[in-house]
């Protein structure tokens, strides 16, 4: 189990961005896998089956802790939004290019804890745990087209924060909705 710890606690940290949620969050995590030691204790799916109570686990804190989200009022067009997640993309690989693998990790967890909860977790859930839209959508409990403007604002936020932390094109068309 130990060679799961850091696994377990970098999931929990990336949906809540706190460290100290997500120690607890961890703890919690490991009290359940002692809790099940027996079928854990020779089954190659250990892991996976960490990962998944870690995620879990996380929601469902951050269910019962956050506040309401706010719904947004602005909508993309459609060609818009494809404009914007293709900039964005191209501001953030570009840059994460011009690094090593551990400042692109510093940078992109510090750019990580700075959005909100709204648009981090549903970014989270997508892109570190390769759940879908639909899934993401009904294990939130919002409407797919939240997801996708939340995971879209994330992404766009996560490019401005680079951008203004010198790296890759400044000009805001790039970062933000048009």
């Amino acid at each position: 189990m130990r060679a799961y710890q850091d696994m377990v606690f970098s999931t929990a940290v990336r949906l809540t961005a706190s460290p100290a949620q997500a120690e607890d969050i961890s703890q919690d995590v490991f009290l359940k896998a002692y809790e099940n030691f027996d079928r854990l204790r020779e089954s190659p799916t250990a892991g996976g089956w960490l990962k998944t109570v870690a995620t879990n686990l996380t929601l469902n804190h951050l269910t019962r802790h956050r506040k309401r989200w706010r719904l947004f009022s602005e909508v993309f067009t459609d060609e818009s939004r494809e404009e914007d997640i293709e900039d964005a993309t191209a501001t953030l690989e570009g840059a994460l290019h011009q690094l090593d693998e551990q400042q692109r990790h510093a940078l992109l967890e510090r750019a990580l804890r700075e959005l909100p909860e709204h648009q981090r977790v549903p970014l989270v859930l997508f892109h570190f745990e390769e759940m879908s839209y639909q899934d993401i959508a009904g294990r939130l409990g919002h409407s797919l087209a939240k997801i996708k403007t939340d995971i879209l604002r994330g992404r766009l936020a996560m490019a401005k924060s680079l951008a203004a932390s010198g790296l890759g094109p400044t000009d805001d068309r790039s970062c933000a909705p048009s």
